[in-house]
């Protein structure tokens, strides 16, 4: 992987000086030898312990020096044009932005998606629309952004561990009046799920109870702390019942509490544990809040994903 996805990076073609940082989380394998052989004009930083996604990426930028930030997994890669597309939408926007490209399946070839919007409750709808630019959030395994912004936001927020660490960013960025979009110009391949489990649903979804725990309890704390308004308190009742639901469900059909106690029950749970912390940070959030209620539902459609995901694709297996 590392390799198809740093010849795609030194193979753009682009007039900006670039420097490659690479976080190694403590790998097991042969990363740190095949980087420092194959490619010692990177810039390689090994980590003793595995830190995971938010910390590793913040420390990458912590080190950079560049006036705009790409952030690019390991398991993807760009497509020709990719880095020059993004640098020229940013040096010509009117305003700051968080930007992606479109995204295809590694494998096959198909679009997944131009960034996402969401449902009321924080689960995320791939943007197939080419004529739409602005969505809610881009996933991190490709967001670009400039330096002062991503400052400015704190980076990703490192209490999440890992999954809707970008949706909170993103989120938060949006309530900040900062543009979060897609340009239609080039791409990059996924592998995706390669780390967690889901993302890519063709034969039905196939998932990880650790993605399915940090998913729940993540979004949960992304709708409590992002939702702008009054709103915000209805939409969590009805989140959490559809949680205890859906746990019924599950757990019913696979005749095993697993799901119920492993992750519907710590979500659920999630408001409750957590609600001094997560109103402190609603209320530090929700004053610096510089657009409407309105625009922040813009990107918000109104249906329930998981239902629809349901209906298309079945019941998930969860490993």
């Amino acid at each position: 992987m590392l390799a198809d996805c740093l010849e795609s990076v030194f193979a753009q073609s682009t007039v900006s000086d670039i420097e490659v940082i690479v976080h190694d989380d403590a790998s097991t394998d042969d990363s740190v030898s095949l980087l420092r052989e194959r490619y010692p004009q990177i810039e390689l930083l090994v980590s003793a312990e595995n830190v995971g996604f938010c910390i590793s990426n913040n420390r990458m930028v912590a080190h950079a020096r560049g006036e705009y930030i790409l952030l690019l997994n390991n398991d993807a890669a760009l497509y020709p044009g990719a880095l020059e597309s993004l640098i020229h939408a940013a040096q010509t926007s009117d305003r700051p932005s968080i930007l992606t490209l479109p995204q295809y399946d590694w494998e096959s070839g198909t679009l997944v998606d131009r960034g996402c919007l969401l449902d009321p409750f924080c689960n995320p709808i791939p943007n197939l629309d080419p004529k739409r630019n602005l969505v809610a959030y881009v996933i991190g395994a490709c967001m670009f952004l400039p330096r002062a912004v991503w400052n400015d936001l704190g980076g990703l927020p490192e209490w999440f561990e890992s999954i809707a660490e970008d949706l909170y960013l993103c989120g938060l960025a949006r309530l900040r009046g900062v543009a979060v979009g897609t340009l239609i110009a080039s791409g990059y391949r996924h592998r995706q799920g390669v780390t967690f489990g889901g993302n890519r649903a063709e034969r039905g979804i196939n998932t990880s109870l650790r993605r399915r725990r940090l998913s729940e309890r993540n979004k949960t704390r992304s709708l409590m702390i992002l939702t702008p308004g009054p709103l915000m308190w209805p939409l969590l009742c009805v989140h959490l019942v559809a949680l205890v639901l859906e746990a019924l469900v599950l757990s019913m059909l696979r005749c095993d509490a697993t799901l119920l106690r492993g992750v519907y029950g710590p979500a659920v749970m999630t408001p409750f544990r957590e609600l001094a912390s997560l109103r402190a940070r609603r209320a530090e959030v929700q004053a610096t809040r510089t657009i409407s209620v309105a625009d922040w539902f813009s990107s918000v459609r109104w249906q329930l994903r998981k239902v629809v995901m349901l209906a298309r694709y079945g019941v998930p297996k969860v490993r």
